[in-house]
């Protein structure tokens, strides 16, 4: 944001951050973005501080961090305690997560390569995918 920009509306903030205007709604309800100043007429008005946080909370949602793992480290921004070693250790974290997420979908996918292999893919009334997937 530049002098001229100092105060937007959520729509603007949402174009400058690349963040989905209900998306900045939603952080603002669960606590993660702080509460922005009104006008007189109740309008949110916010600030470059508001940009570089949403920033910082869509970068750590491209990463996969989860909500809780982007309040903690929130937490540490704002005490202004960033500890290397924390933060280090959260990452860690989240790395053997995305491991086992891709294990998972590793496993998803040779399953359903095995079921499609089934599939003669014609018109037929009976397919082995669907039987498969409706098995209790």
């Amino acid at each position: 944001m530049n002098a001229a920009q100092q105060n937007v509306t959520r729509g603007v903030l949402a174009k400058q951050s690349g963040v989905n205007a209900e998306t900045i709604r939603y952080y603002e309800k669960i606590e993660l973005m702080p509460e922005p100043e009104r006008t007189s007429g109740g309008h949110r008005i916010y600030k470059e501080v508001h940009l570089q946080r949403l920033c910082f909370i869509r970068r750590c949602r491209e990463m996969g961090f989860t909500l809780e793992e982007i309040r903690e480290l929130l937490s540490l921004v704002d005490r202004e305690q960033v500890s290397c070693d924390h933060v280090q250790q959260i990452t860690q974290d989240h790395v053997v997560s995305i491991r086992q997420k891709i294990k998972d979908l590793q496993r998803m996918q040779g399953t359903l390569r095995h079921l499609a292999k089934q599939c003669s893919g014609e018109n037929v009334p009976e397919c082995p995918i669907i039987e498969a997937l409706l098995e209790t």
